[in-house]
Parts: structure tokens; sequence; C-alpha cells
């Protein structure tokens, strides 16, 4: 039930990321170390809740895989003494 809140959730929190996107049409100029671009407000609030929304997923699961590893490690230790 917990996971079907959460999904709920981001599911609304993109949905108004994107439809505030959507409503400014507006060329912004964004500036890397080593180029330059310009975009719409849309396609940079798209662009960077994509890009968060990734980063995010990849730090749960990478803390979910330590955290298991760290487990596997303690029980496997504590059945060899």
């Amino acid at each position: 039930m917990r996971i079907y809140f959460t999904f709920f959730l981001v599911l609304i929190l993109l949905a108004i990321a994107f439809i505030f996107g959507s409503q400014n049409e507006q060329i912004i100029s964004l500036n890397y170390l080593a180029a330059r671009v310009e975009l719409s407000i849309a396609a940079a609030v798209s662009l960077f809740t994509t890009i968060g929304f990734v980063l995010g997923l990849l730090a749960t699961l990478l803390w979910r895989l330590i955290r298991k590893g760290k487990k596997s490690l303690a029980k496997k230790r504590s059945t060899e003494v």
C-alpha cells in the first residue's frame, strides 16, 4: 500500500512540474562549462525534473544495495563464528 501511495505522490508532483513548465514558453539560456544552450522553460523544467528523478532513484537503489550487502555480510560473519 505504501508503494502505491508513494508512486501516486510522485506522479502528482511530476504532473505539477510539467504543467508549470508548459505554461511558460519563454526562452532561457543555460551556460555549462563547455557549452551554452537556449531552451524553453518547459524543456528546462522537464529536463531537470527527469534528471532529479533519475538521480534520486539511483541513490535509493544504491543505498538499498549497500544496506542489503551489510546485512548479508553481518549474517555471514555471525554464522561463521
